[in-house]
């Protein structure tokens, strides 16, 4: 049997090494416990990473430059849900003349979005080129984010064949977790089990009770 699944990336620097080996070991273990399956990387979690990427240069360069204190969330919006005040603060930022590296950090991440919307035949070759671009950026948090993307190549390109998210496992996760809090735990891992069918499973309950 056949399956594609939307996996997750975590490679920022603020996830420790165990959290790295986590996702490695995840990754490997659908490759030996599911042969068959169609690996995806979520392209949510990976503009994430780029996001993150921007902000650690934000927080580096803000040392030197107090008018990028406070202004982590002007580069991680979308451009068009900014509003007048913090479009025309960002507009000042990004000027040629300010030199920025978070600006140039900026552009390399919004660039980056072209790739989710090139017809599938001219990704790769746009993919290539950023990565060719970017890695000569002379930005430590965006040649890491390079070194991801190359280290996963198939499984970032595969999203333009499959399109798969994660996002319907995510939903289903609040739910079950949501269930936690409002049980205050559970007293073992079967009926805990149980409650996940029953969410994740919509499974049919009955309509009469005995006592």
């Amino acid at each position: 049997m056949d399956c594609r699944l939307a996996v997750p990336q975590q490679t920022s620097d603020s996830f420790d090494s165990g959290e790295r080996r986590v996702a490695h070991l995840f990754v490997r273990g659908i490759n030996d416990q599911l042969p068959n399956a169609e690996i995806t990387f979520d392209r949510y979690h990976i503009v994430a990473q780029l996001n993150t990427a921007v902000d650690d240069v934000r927080k580096v360069e803000r040392r030197t430059v107090p008018e990028l204190a406070r202004s982590k969330y002007l580069w991680l919006k979308r451009p068009e849900r900014l509003n007048q005040r913090e479009a025309e603060t960002l507009a000042w930022l990004t000027r040629p003349s300010s030199q920025l590296a978070t600006a140039r950090a900026y552009r390399w991440r919004w660039n980056f979005d072209g790739f989710y919307g090139q017809p599938p035949e001219l990704a790769e070759a746009y993919l290539t080129r950023w990565c060719r671009g970017a890695i000569r950026s002379r930005l430590g948090q965006v040649k890491r984010f390079v070194g991801m993307i190359r280290a996963h190549w198939d499984d970032i390109l595969a999203w333009h064949q499959t399109r798969a998210s994660n996002g319907i496992l995510e939903g289903t996760n609040s739910l079950v977790q949501a269930a936690k809090r409002k049980a205050r735990g559970y007293r073992n891992k079967q009926k805990m089990i149980t409650v996940i069918y029953l969410i994740a499973g919509r499974l049919p309950l009955p309509t009469t009770h005995t006592t």
